[in-house]
């Protein structure tokens, strides 16, 4: 960052604080506001809980923050916030419409009384809707779950709340996109005011699922662990575990037949193109399947990866994680060039000298 914002994260459970936590990653002041007591919903989502009593899931969201505990229907408090907005840089929250403003504490009064502050509202559905955005939902109504898991199983949702996950990532990218700006030239109310839905970044996460549908007209469906547009790409039993090829070009294709040493696969012209082995799938999947039950995992993964063909074991989390630097207090490493400078605070931890330095309370 090319200096140091202050963020005033008003936002609780997922979306909201791993923005916040996004922008403390790569440098920010962020000040965690809490309903006291009580805190964020996410303090309670557990087992497990660490040795001070913190869930994991509260853990995983809100290093580099300072915690405190406001109560908003205080005047008192509500004077704090309001001196706190005045002198941050964002403004994050996730409060349904009209809530804050009970309060108080509008956003559009914010932005028209501080020309420079940007304002993002994550929300389920979009501005102006009063459902509560919860991931499962969203998975269910954005067509995540519609095509995800075994063909001929359920509709199953994703293993991590990604939803929630990417549209805290878009509010981060919105943020920075207009402090950007700002740098540039002053912005308009309207241009500091952003609005992220999970159902807007859940949708957008379609991607070629989506565009399959626009172009052929014919909805998805589930294709477990297979690609609807790639052959071979999908999850192979070898003699003992379970490995994972995925050929992406027509180069790769040649190079695992031959690892594999499947010869009539490799001489089959109609096989050379991603599109005859798509036409030609349960063919092309026959032959491999039965090969590499043949042999170990390690054996194939040997094989294929000297030949330059993108393959991998199917690993649990606890062995994902072995090589990291993840840990119990701070989490999983950002994923973007950024640092752990504070632990995940515990609830008001800091409510003292915010209350007495306000943003002076990051002092270096």
């Amino acid at each position: 960052m090319p200096m140091t914002l202050k963020v005033l994260d008003l936002s609780r459970v997922l979306a909201g604080p791993i923005c916040g936590m996004i922008l403390g990653d790569l440098g920010a002041d962020v000040i965690k506001v809490e309903r006291p007591g009580v805190g964020d919903e996410t303090r309670g989502w557990g087992p497990p809980f660490d040795a001070e009593g913190q869930s994991a899931y509260y853990l995983s969201i809100n290093r580099n923050k300072k915690s405190l505990a406001a109560d908003l229907s205080s005047a008192e408090d509500r004077a704090l916030v309001l001196r706190l907005i005045a002198g941050a840089d964002v403004v994050l929250d996730n409060f349904l419409p009209g809530s804050l403003d009970r309060f108080g504490i509008g956003r559009d009064d914010a932005l028209k009384r501080h020309p420079s502050l940007i304002w993002c509202t994550v929300s389920g559905f979009g501005p102006g809707t009063y459902r509560p955005g919860y991931d499962f939902v969203i998975q269910a109504e954005c067509g995540w779950m519609s095509i995800t898991g075994e063909a001929s199983g359920p509709p199953m949702k994703i293993g991590v709340a990604l939803a929630d996950v990417l549209a805290g990532k878009d509010a981060a990218i919105a943020i920075l996109a207009a402090v950007g700006a700002r740098g540039e030239r002053p912005l308009s109310v309207s241009e500091r005011q952003i609005d992220i839905s999970l159902a807007d970044s859940a949708r957008a996460a379609l991607i070629n699922v989506a565009q399959n549908v626009l172009v052929s007209g014919i909805d998805a469906h589930r294709w477990g662990n297979a690609h609807p547009n790639l052959v071979p790409y999908q999850l192979f039993e070898a003699a003992d575990t379970e490995l994972v090829i995925a050929v992406g070009s027509d180069a790769q294709w040649s190079a695992c037949v031959n690892a594999l040493g499947l010869d009539q696969l490799a001489d089959d012209a109609v096989l050379r193109t991603n599109a005859g082995r798509v036409e030609n799938r349960e063919r092309v999947m026959d032959a491999m399947t039965a090969r590499v039950r043949e042999r170990t995992a390690r054996h194939w993964i040997d094989r294929l990866a000297a030949a330059g063909v993108p393959c991998g074991l199917v690993l649990g989390v606890a062995e994902a994680l072995r090589n990291t630097a993840a840990n119990a207090l701070t989490g999983v490493p950002p994923s973007i060039p950024g640092t752990v400078r504070l632990p995940p605070p515990k609830l008001d931890e800091h409510g003292e000298s915010v209350r007495s330095l306000g943003w002076r309370a990051f002092a270096r």
